[in-house]
């Protein structure tokens, strides 16, 4: 199925069903977001670009068709997976622009660099226990002139819209490039923010069930894919 079919899909679907996407959801974002990069002509061409949580890969493999230099990262559970994806859907001649790697937020994120020109992410904003090890590493992987491109559908709680409209801001330049399809889906554009002082300025956040605070030093500071979808192996997500 084509990134088109999928934003077909979203388009006939009111608010209320999105939820009933289910297993679907996951993969109906990755779409949402290459269609996106599609629709802007956007070219990686020299870029560092590096994909937080890429489950089946398919954001990152076009990432790396569209000319970056692409390391596509998940827990290392999902890594074979990936694997097998960029095997199938990568030419040879162009797939030492992709690298695999294991990432757990919050954890092994001081293992990579901060100069990435690109930091990609679909359905990431998802368990709000996660929020703070995501923002960390998000914080660690940016710089100045570092674009984050997250697609997002709003769930039924509201801890969601919290993190990108009460969160986020703390920390980064945020606006909505792209929404909502009729089904609460939304392309966040982030940049970090500038310090406006010289001193580093801590992340105090909680975590939505819990009173304790969490620190964390850091300056505020035609389709290419059409058959993509098809060819792509994946466990089933349940939303």
């Amino acid at each position: 199925m084509t990134a088109k079919h999928m934003e077909k899909s979203c388009n006939v679907l009111p608010k209320e069903d999105s939820e009933g996407l289910g297993e679907y959801l996951p993969y109906v974002l990755a779409f949402v977001l290459c269609e996106y990069f599609q629709q802007e002509q956007m070219n990686f061409s020299g870029k560092k670009v590096i994909e937080l949580g890429s489950g089946t890969g398919v954001v990152g493999i076009l990432a790396v068709l569209l000319g970056g230099q692409v390391t596509l990262t998940d827990e290392s559970h999902a890594l074979k997976q990936i694997e097998h994806n960029v095997s199938v859907n990568v030419p040879e001649s162009c797939r030492h622009l992709a690298t695999i790697r294991t990432l757990s937020w919050g954890f092994d994120h001081m293992n990579f660099s901060n100069d990435y020109d690109i930091i990609l992410g679909s359905d990431i904003v998802y368990y709000p226990s996660d929020y703070p090890e995501l923002l960390q590493t998000l914080l660690h992987l940016s710089n100045p002139r570092t674009i984050i491109y997250i697609v997002t559908c709003i769930r039924g709680c509201h801890e969601t819209r919290k993190f990108h409209e009460a969160l986020i801001p703390q920390y980064f330049n945020s606006h909505t490039v792209q929404g909502d399809w009729g089904v609460d889906i939304y392309i966040y554009k982030l940049t970090l923010k500038r310090p406006e002082t010289g001193e580093e300025q801590p992340m105090v956040i909680k975590r939505p069930d819990s009173d304790v605070e969490f620190k964390s030093g850091h300056p505020r500071t035609e389709p290419l894919f059409g058959g993509l979808g098809r060819s792509l192996k994946g466990e089933k997500n349940p939303v």
